[in-house]
């Protein structure tokens, strides 16, 4: 249940009326997780404009690996609402329930080659725990593997859904009740 108060679209008015039209207009609907920002519309576009940067930007990492990065993490901060999001996303890559729900109970259980196990071994770590050794090793395991600008971009999938994952579970963000349908 919503921690805080929500205005929902069809009260919105000004500023969030317009943000709110430009998602369903852009995305098909308006997330939860936007609509849990709606007393602070600002912070509703620069969640999208980063969201839009960081898991749709040309880069080294391929969009199914973004997501199955963003599985990982959010499957580590037990963040069921991003799981479920994220899941469909990157199943429609994928298409295999099975191997993604393998992925979210026990990534090193799930049929990934060397390159996707790696990322997935850094956003487990690198979210649970940001400043061992481990997360070094495995950071220039990444950058030796594929590149500076592939352990940026991976740096900023797990950083960001370590944000959203926070937001979503410290505010009650719910599940919709139809979760998908979203333009990918």
């Amino acid at each position: 249940m919503a921690r805080i108060k929500i205005i929902q679209p069809e009260e919105a008015t000004g500023e969030l009326k317009e943000i709110y039209n430009g998602l369903i207009e852009s995305r098909g609907k308006v997330a939860e997780v936007h609509k849990m920002q709606s007393l602070n519309p600002k912070s509703i576009t620069d969640h999208m404009n980063m969201y839009m940067t960081i898991m749709f930007s040309k880069s080294p990492l391929r969009r199914y690996q973004r997501e199955m990065m963003a599985v990982v993490v959010s499957a580590s901060n037990g963040c069921q609402y991003c799981i479920r999001h994220h899941a469909e996303a990157l199943n429609f890559y994928w298409k295999n329930e099975e191997r993604l729900q393998l992925l979210i109970s026990d990534y090193t259980s799930c049929d990934l080659n060397k390159t996707d196990m790696l990322l997935c071994q850094f956003a487990k770590e690198l979210t649970l725990h940001p400043e061992s050794a481990k997360s070094e090793i495995l950071a220039e395991k990444v950058k030796d593997l594929l590149g500076d600008r592939a352990l940026l971009d991976g740096s900023l999938v797990v950083s960001y859904f370590n944000f959203v994952n926070r937001m979503v579970n410290s505010l009650g963000v719910e599940l919709e009740t139809d979760p998908g349908g979203y333009k990918y």
